[in-house]
């Protein structure tokens, strides 16, 4: 039945899931499979000087290729052409693919990598950022900087120098590994035009269609590229899948026979991109009541050693660095750094997460100076219908943040318990403590991304009566495939029984542009709308044939109606400077988080957290909630338990059992609340949500983590030892 939006209807895919049918990328078999494997520098940087292949093992069982393979070019497109699929001479990073190798077994094609000897010569590398800002090794450009941004609004010298308070804090992300259920994985399929069809665990086929064109100098019609069923994504997989597929379809191009890789878990963890860490200094000038003058913000990013998508990561993260707040002077700047490490890139939160602990906690270091509850001092400051931002982007519709700030301070009872942990001091065998943070996340590309991209999407009709929809947009767990059919169904006032979507196939379907961004909802879903609003009149002008809008539908089937997305008017960004409206609207949050800290170990616990999200309309409220509820449980890994230990530019801890993930025991209590403050672009009203729960765990957590037992937490992942060792240091 129409009306389903605003409906917790079911996941299309929940069955073949909870039962076992689904079929994922390792479950597909292929006639006359090879299995391909990576032989992977050893040193983080140097130069390859000879490989061989030991005689004593027979290598016609084998298919080997290396860079002189390659029939186009030997570069990983995407943002700038810095990346080798395979090393033809430098190596920049531990683990870079060298040789590949495919066989009859993957245990035979791994016991021949034992037979490949390769000799480098080692060149000093860079791991840190603080090793790239000092440039005693240079390994990229002339200066270790991949990019750089800045942003400047009003007077930040005056503002300093009539402050009450100048106040400064310096503040610390590590590396997050993705921990996706299914790992990597592609097949890559030999056709009879000589074209290869690739199938994939993936976020984005265009992009992966885009990297073997140029791979392998063809044209867009020798490879189509097809999703299958995800076991979850998180950014790991927008732009890594590219570097697999082009592995497997040289292997296959070579063989000419069906090539598969699929990572077991240690090698994923090794060798795929994970969340940029971080180093964020605040000094802020504020007035004795707390109104906020002025922020200097220096943000830095290890970006690895190549580009990849730290541009754009680096550019959102800088975009909310200064958080849902007022100020009339900001001068921030933001520069990411390459080191002799795995390239870092997509993560959910892309780059805000990083910033916005910093500012939530420096917006408590704040207010502790002047006396202040954390809740006033941010009423005091929020961003509100009609403010400017530090971009200058006047905010005029959707601003929930205040509403979020509110119903969880309200139900948290946030400031009588505030007092009483404070009040009540430090001992004890469990110390009780409550954070708060607000936050929000830029929903679509940055600035005038979309305009550019204009994604395409479109319905077909069918000749039972029913409607698929074509996009590019994939379902890795998130639900699209089940929202985008209810947005359609009411769209054309049809059962949503009626509307089913194809599944991703470049061949098939346009180029909705990347699932990322928290865009597909918003962004997707308004195309579609606007599909469901040309069918409409195309039945309209047929209604004096009293015809009905499903016999129409099967009086036209195979027809196809294609829409592209365009920005709402008056959305003007200049990138060069950093100025405009840097996204369509923004999505807001606050959490409030309840924590104990064990007296004697200093285990944090997180016991509740109430989160409220203002989402514009939850077009599935149950589906709304799961990624409410997910996102914080991963942001409370972020904050206190995924430490990723690295040497030499490798993590350590590259299993399950050593790297640390939160599970259903660790999950704490969670009172969710969801704000709709329609967004008029939107789909019904509604905005883009997947990033925004990931943004406001950690700050919360650390604040309530200070509130049990009085140390100011700076560095993530707060562990225990890290805890201890900062007791040891106030004493």
């Amino acid at each position: 039945m129409p009306n389903v939006v605003g409906k917790s209807l079911p996941r299309f895919d929940a069955f073949e899931k909870v039962t076992g049918k689904a079929r994922y990328i390792d479950d597909i078999c292929y006639p006359d499979l090879l299995f391909g494997i990576v032989v992977r520098a050893t040193i983080p940087r140097g130069r390859v000087r000879t490989i061989t292949l030991d005689p004593s093992f027979d290598w016609s069982k084998v298919t080997i290729a290396d860079h002189n393979d390659i029939p186009g070019k030997n570069i990983v497109t995407l943002i700038k052409d810095d990346q080798q699929f395979l090393v033809e001479d430098v190596v920049n990073h531990a683990g870079e693919a060298v040789l590949l190798i495919a066989a009859e077994t993957k245990e035979l094609a791994e016991e021949a990598r034992k037979y490949v000897k390769v000799q480098y010569e080692e060149f000093p590398a860079v791991f840190t950022i603080e090793e790239a800002r000092s440039k005693k090794a240079i390994i990229y450009n002339d200066n270790n900087e991949i990019c750089r941004y800045n942003v400047e609004k009003g007077d930040l010298d005056g503002a300093l120098e009539k402050a009450d308070h100048v106040i400064e804090g310096e503040y610390r992300t590590g590396y997050h590994e993705h921990a996706y259920l299914e790992p990597q994985g592609m097949v890559a399929i030999p056709r009879k035009d000589g074209g290869f069809t690739l199938q994939g665990s993936l976020q984005c086929p265009y992009y992966v269609l885009k990297a073997m064109k140029t791979l392998l100098g063809v044209d867009a019609d020798k490879v189509n590229v097809r999703q299958a069923l995800m076991g979850g994504a998180f950014g790991g997989k927008e732009d890594y899948p590219s570097l697999l597929a082009g592995y497997c379809v040289l292997l296959a191009k070579k063989s000419g026979r069906p090539v598969k890789m699929v990572y077991d878990r240690n090698e994923d963890i090794l060798y795929t991109t994970k969340r940029h860490p971080s180093i964020v200094r605040h000094k802020t000038a504020v007035k004795k009541d707390g109104t906020l003058l002025g922020m200097e913000i220096d943000v830095a990013f290890d970006g690895g050693a190549y580009t990849t998508l730290s541009p754009v990561v680096l550019a959102r993260g800088l975009l909310h660095a200064w958080g849902p707040y007022r100020c009339p002077s900001v001068r921030a700047t933001a520069v990411c750094y390459a080191t002799n490490t795995v390239s870092t890139g997509a993560f959910r939160g892309f780059g805000a997460p990083q910033t916005l602990f910093a500012i939530e906690s420096h917006m408590d270091v704040i207010a502790e100076r002047l006396k202040m509850s954390p809740l006033e001092i941010r009423r005091k400051n929020c961003l509100k219908v009609g403010d400017e931002t530090a971009t200058g982007q006047i905010l005029k519709e959707s601003v929930g943040a205040m509403e979020c700030l509110e119903k969880a301070a309200a139900s948290s009872k946030f400031k009588e318990k505030f007092c009483q942990q404070s009040q009540q001091g430090k001992k004890g065998q469990q110390r009780k403590g409550v954070g708060i943070s607000l936050f929000m996340h830029g929903a679509g590309f940055t600035g005038g991304g979309e305009a550019i991209m204009k994604s395409k999407a479109a319905i077909r009709l069918e000749k039972n009566g029913n409607v698929t929809i074509l996009t590019g947009c994939t379902d890795m767990g998130q639900g699209s495939h089940s929202v985008l059919p209810q947005i359609v169904a009411d769209g054309l006032g049809l059962p949503v029984a009626n509307v089913r979507c194809e599944a991703p196939d470049t061949a098939i379907v346009p180029d909705s542009g990347p699932t990322v961004a928290s865009r597909t909802t918003m962004v997707i879903g308004k195309v579609l709308l606007w599909c469901c609003e040309e069918l409409k009149k195309r039945i309209s002008v047929s209604a004096h044939r009293r015809i009905s809008a499903k016999d129409y539908i099967k009086k036209n089937a195979g027809a196809i109606i294609e829409k592209h997305y365009e920005l709402p008017s008056g959305i003007k960004w200049d990138h060069e400077k950093f100025h405009g409206d840097a996204y369509p609207t923004f999505a807001w949050g606050c959490n409030v988080a309840e924590v104990s800290v064990d007296a004697e170990t200093m285990e944090v616990t997180v016991d509740k957290m109430h989160i409220v999200y203002d989402v514009g309309k939850a077009i599935n409220p149950q589906s709304v909630e799961g990624q409410l509820e997910g996102g914080t449980l991963q942001a409370m890994g972020y904050a206190v338990l995924e430490e990723m230990k690295y040497d030499k530019g490798l993590p350590l801890n590259n299993r399950f059992q050593t790297y640390i993930i939160p599970t259903a025991k660790d999950a704490p209590e969670f009172k969710t609340m969801i704000v709709e403050d329609n967004f008029s672009w939107g789909p019904f009203g509604a905005k883009g949500l997947g990033e925004l729960p990931l943004d406001g765990g950690a700050p919360a957590i650390a604040n309530a983590i200070y509130n049990a037992c009085g140390v100011r937490m700076t560095d993530l992942p707060i562990t225990a030892e890290k805890i201890i060792k900062a007791m040891a240091n106030v004493k």
